[in-house]
């Protein structure tokens, strides 16, 4: 059947499907200029001597029941019978660019309802649904997205982290066998983002074929990229569900968390910019079209030490050094004056606010600033009131005792009581107040997770995704920050109801910079929280000047993290000085295009973005540590339009000086930081510019404009 032999197409990638007798991906890879269904007889494989007598595809489902001998895409059973199924097409549906394929096995009474869409980004979406079909409910071990890869894919990215580390690269070769991520968190976690980049040996920035998958899910999940026996290789991508946790009852349906997919033939860059455009024109919603606006955070300013007249005066200076948004952190409650006590009480400390939030809130108001409050109503403190009347409440197994994490549990949501008790707290906080802003916080894992008896870790994932969805539609002019002890909760489901995630509790310049890079392959920079911290870091006491703090802050969603009253004046001029620059290029970090660039110094990291009309570009170059070499090497500036002329200019920078006398610092900068420079998009992007000689931990900013 030549239409069993179907394209989803965008002008940089296209997927090739065979729908019948069962659904294949045959092809994912470049856009193709000329084809034809026809063409995919080309693919036809031999049969190996040997093995099965007949050819065991690699489908949507990655049935084992085909002989596939991996990891099978859905394992289950009805009572230990119906556990090995095997889907037949029984329906196609094109619409544009989204395929429905469904197909049926009327042994076992299950239907599978496989959903792709393939976006002008390049970004291909895919989920499946399958469907009990039998009085009997159908017990589910696993349901996972599987897709193929190239052979050439022989080389894998994934990221490992924890609290305060978090986006950390890594990578291993696959010849043979498996690589897997397991999470058991309960969250997205810090540990294990759950995304994997597979592509050509060596791949780098600019260069290689990559493939990389994210799966849109914020709790327990599995990756797996595995490297058959007979050569071919596969990316597969589930929720991870504990013993007994999911069945699916007759006439109901199971969905997969979407696992969105890139392919791009130009690196990592590629890859990241498809991303990125798919997040900007799909998922990203801000309440108003307007600038992401400057933040100052109380929370390592004041901790606990709330003074309703002393926030004020914060909110004072905070003005003065061009702060947008006010925001006060956790200790605002009845009851909270540390971290052991409280959560769940979700009243105003009235011993701390006598005259309520409101006279803060209309100062911050009045100096021109919008107003953001903490909160972390999944939580609940064994020394809370909530807890003393609702002990039942705890998300728990039953006969077994819970250990807490920062001396807090977790509330079970999948209580309709908890449930409307958050909303109705909720609904006071944003209900009474003028909130414009609000950081949800998430700070423990989930442990022993249990509802009525059995396992209810995805129930409680859903269960957050329900309260935030009441509270979207109910208040739909608030933002929400996706906070979870730093980068414990980010990923592409928990974005469709949050406009911003804090990637780390670690304000450390230094760290920041591999921290943020890592998550630049995937989110854009307007929805990563950076901010400036005390020039004595909080998590680590490193100690960085406000140049590095504030340089490293620059290319996501600026803030500070502070109290401005306790720091000098040379301090407050920084932060005027980087809230204005922010500012003032703001447009084209939240709206270009970004770029990681390689550089042949691994203590060397550089980075821009681009305007979308190539008229102007920003280009950051951090010493992570002593270079490897006495000169750096040129910096090279993708990105930039070949026909045209661009002024360089030196933006900012760590006191550069020159000496004749030895030390540190150069006998002589490059040109173009003596003189005013011109030169050709094209000389820029392939040959670049000379840099100076950087010390460790300090950054340089330069600026390209069209002239």
């Amino acid at each position: 059947m030549q239409d069993a032999i179907l394209r989803l197409e965008s002008n940089t990638v296209d997927v090739v499907i065979k729908t019948h007798p069962f659904a294949e991906i045959l092809y994912w890879g470049p856009h193709l200029q000329h084809f034809s269904p026809q063409d995919a007889s080309s693919l036809a494989r031999p049969v190996a001597n040997g093995r099965l007598d007949v050819d065991s595809p690699v489908t949507l489902m990655a049935e084992l029941g085909h002989g596939l001998f991996g990891s099978p895409g859905i394992e289950g059973h009805r009572l230990g019978l119906d556990g090995s199924p095997v889907f037949t097409t029984t329906g196609v549906q094109q619409q544009g660019q989204t395929l429905t394929v469904t197909a049926e096995d009327a042994q076992a009474a299950l239907r599978l309802t496989s959903e792709l869409a393939l976006d002008a980004s390049g970004v291909l979406t895919v989920r499946h649904g399958v469907t009990n079909l039998k009085a009997q409910p159908w017990q589910v071990d696993r349901i996972a997205v599987t897709l193929p890869l190239a052979e050439r894919a022989q080389e894998v990215m994934a990221f490992h982290g924890r609290w305060i580390h978090e986006f950390q690269p890594h990578r291993v070769e696959l010849e043979h066998d498996s690589f897997v991520i397991e999470n058991r968190r309960g969250k997205t976690s810090h540990e294990h983002f759950p995304a994997l980049i597979s592509g050509t040996p060596s791949f780098g920035e600019m260069q290689g074929d990559v493939w990389g998958v994210h799966l849109g899910w914020s709790g327990n999940h599995r990756l797996r990229v595995e490297a058959k026996t007979d050569g071919r290789r596969y990316v597969q991508a589930e929720a991870l569900y504990l013993p007994g946790e999911m069945a699916i009852d007759e006439g109901e349906t199971l969905w997969t968390p979407r696992l969105y997919a890139s392919y791009s033939a130009h690196g990592l860059n590629g890859m990241s910019q498809q991303f990125h455009r798919y997040l900007r024109e799909n998922i990203i919603r801000f309440p108003d079209n307007k600038p992401r606006p400057v933040h100052l955070n109380t929370w390592e300013g004041i901790y606990f030490s709330h003074d309703p007249a002393y926030i004020m005066k914060m909110a004072d200076e905070a003005a003065a050094l061009g702060v947008e948004r006010f925001i006060i952190d956790d200790g605002w409650y009845k009851g909270r004056s540390d971290d052991r006590r409280a959560l769940g009480d979700w009243y105003l400390d009235e011993n701390k606010y006598p005259n309520g939030l409101t006279p803060v809130i209309d100062h911050v108001k009045a100096l021109g600033m919008e107003f953001g409050i903490w909160v972390e109503p999944e939580m609940i403190s064994p020394d809370s009131d909530l807890y003393r009347a609702h002990p039942d409440w705890v998300l728990a197994l039953p006969g077994y005792a819970q250990a807490t994490g920062r001396h807090q549990l977790v509330l079970n949501l999948n209580i309709p009581e908890a449930f409307e008790y958050l909303v109705e707290r909720m609904s006071w906080l944003l209900g009474e107040h003028d909130v414009d802003y609000v950081k949800w916080d998430m700070n423990r894992e989930l442990v022993q997770p249990g509802h009525h008896g059995k396992a209810a870790a995805d129930a409680q994932t859903r269960q957050f995704y329900r309260l935030l969805d009441v509270l979207g539609k109910r208040f739909p002019r608030v933002e929400f920050e996706s906070c979870s002890s730093g980068g414990g909760r980010i990923d592409y489901e928990v974005l469709t109801r949050s406009h911003r995630f804090w990637p780390s509790d670690n304000n450390d310049a230094l760290e920041r910079n591999t921290i943020q890079r890592g998550m630049s392959y995937f989110f854009p920079p307007e929805v990563m929280g950076a901010h400036i911290g005390h020039h004595k870091c909080h998590a680590t006491f490193r100690q960085h000047d406000i140049a590095f703090r504030g340089l490293t802050a620059l290319f996501g969603h600026m803030g500070l993290e502070l109290d401005p009253l306790t720091v000098d004046e040379q301090e407050r001029e920084g932060y005027r000085h980087y809230a204005a620059l922010h500012k003032q290029w703001r447009e084209v970090i939240h709206t270009g295009t970004q770029w990681r660039i390689d550089m042949p110094d691994a203590a060397t990291l550089a980075q821009g973005i681009v305007s979308d009309d190539k008229k102007q570009g920003l280009f950051i170059v951090s010493q992570l540590k002593m270079p490897d070499y006495t000169l750096m090497m040129p910096l090279r500036m993708p990105g930039l339009e070949a026909s045209a002329q661009y002024r360089i200019t030196l933006l900012d920078h760590p006191n550069i000086r020159l000496t004749g006398e030895g030390g540190h610092t150069m006998r002589k900068l490059p040109a173009w930081m003596d003189a005013p420079q011109t030169a050709s998009g094209e000389w820029l992007m392939q040959a670049g510019i000379a840099l100076p000689i950087l010390d460790p931990e300090t950054a340089i900013l330069i600026g390209v404009e069209r002239v």
